[in-house]
């Protein structure tokens, strides 16, 4: 090979080089980006009110309504359809009736009462429940310090007109409940994050336990102290029923103020690391 020739030689392979060299690297492939799924669209607020009229009620319940305000109540305690809710002290089942239509056929209801309030209510609670009309809910005849749930089986508690009756002694009955450990059951039986709802009439503040046996009322701070005491903690607070009309000195069957007393509605939470 000539001088000449290997001079083109290399200049040709130079220049190759240098153009290889000016080319732009090749783009390495885009990590591929992952889609997060999109959020489950929040459920529609249950419609408390559409319970009131419905055509399975017993027509005597609606004529309570006025003065209970049912569908603001279960809102404010949170009920929602596949729930279990232990229902204390449920009386002749006018919640009852409510909370079976709001947890649905996926939910339960646990109806507490004493043995001693079949006095009480008669064959009311026979009536409700007969022939199964009320499927998801279990009638549970024992004394407040006994629930039958398992532990952390719960969803809501709720304890309508009220927590007094720890202090009620009808006649011949010692108690129908011992306190610390009634609020310990209540503690037990909730899932961590659980509401236990409490409503019950107002007695003046500092009145002493035995209130709630001489005028089935309560000071509503014995119910926190009580709730706090079992570990609890307090959510939130309604004056949906008060009255400060109500100067807490008269029995709550006095025709003067029944179905009219200043009721307290109290939410309480099992913290969820409990």
């Amino acid at each position: 090979m000539t001088m000449t020739s290997l001079r083109v030689v290399l200049f040709a392979g130079v220049s190759a080089f240098a153009a290889a060299a000016c080319q732009p690297a090749a783009e390495a492939p885009a990590p591929a980006v992952e889609t997060a799924a999109a959020p489950a669209p929040a459920p529609a607020p249950f419609d408390y009110a559409a319970l009131l009229s419905a055509p399975t009620r017993p027509a005597a319940d609606a004529a309570d309504d006025a003065a209970r305000k049912p569908a603001e109540l279960l809102a404010f305690a949170g009920v929602q359809p596949g729930h279990t809710v232990v229902e204390i002290e449920a009386g002749a089942g006018y919640f009852t009736e409510l909370l079976s239509g709001v947890v649905g056929p996926t939910g339960k209801v646990i109806m507490q009462n004493p043995p001693e309030f079949d006095a009480f209510a008669g064959e009311a609670v026979a009536a409700r429940l007969a022939d199964n009309r009320l499927g998801n809910v279990v009638l549970s005849k024992t004394h407040f310090d006994v629930i039958e749930a398992p532990d952390a089986s719960v969803d809501v508690v709720t304890w309508m007109l009220g927590p007094h009756e720890l202090f009620f002694k009808p006649e011949g009955v010692e108690s129908l409940g011992d306190p610390t450990r009634s609020y310990a059951e209540i503690f037990r039986v909730l899932k961590p994050g659980g509401s236990f709802v409490v409503l019950d009439h107002a007695a003046a503040a500092g009145a002493p336990p035995e209130t709630g046996n001489t005028l089935h009322r309560i000071d509503p701070a014995l119910v926190e102290q009580a709730a706090a005491a079992a570990g609890f903690t307090t959510a939130e607070s309604s004056p949906l029923l008060a009255n400060p009309a109500d100067d807490h000195t008269l029995g709550v069957f006095d025709p003067a103020i029944r179905r009219k007393t200043d009721q307290f509605l109290i939410k309480f939470v099992k913290p969820a690391a409990a």
